[in-house]
């Protein structure tokens, strides 16, 4: 049986910050962003080369019903922590030193503008072809 993870909704309060912070400071591409009725508002935001989106929004129980800044460490894997760090600190995100924790596993945190945070994770098993 196979099941594939598509949609992780994360709780915002300001639709527009948290889009513009997902596309422009972490590279995300909008995938949609529409208001299927009045008050509804439902946004798709895709890290680059990710199966998994995430959904922001409004309007709609999934989205009012979750406090913003709840959604704690989701995973960001990347090939090169160094490199994909260095970019996100150039676009204006604070991103922590890179953390070393055994086995070649390493870690940087950061947070979307309502607390919700992330975690860039480097594996060196999953590089070039494995990646």
């Amino acid at each position: 049986m196979d099941m594939k993870l598509e949609l992780v909704l994360v709780p915002v309060t300001d639709v527009d910050r948290a889009k513009a912070f997902y596309t422009e400071r972490l590279g995300f591409v909008e995938d949609v962003d529409v208001r299927p009725a009045e008050g509804v508002r439902v946004v798709q935001l895709t890290p680059p080369g990710s199966a998994c989106s995430l959904g922001i929004g409004t309007g709609l129980p999934a989205y009012d019903d979750m406090r913003p800044g709840a959604v704690k460490g989701l995973h960001l894997v990347v090939a090169d922590i160094d490199r994909v760090r260095a970019e996100l600190v150039h676009r204006g995100v604070d991103v922590s030193a890179v953390e070393d924790v055994g086995g070649g596993v390493k870690y940087a945190w950061f947070a979307d503008p309502d607390g919700n945070t992330l975690t860039l994770q480097e594996m060196p098993w999953r590089t070039g072809d494995d990646f």
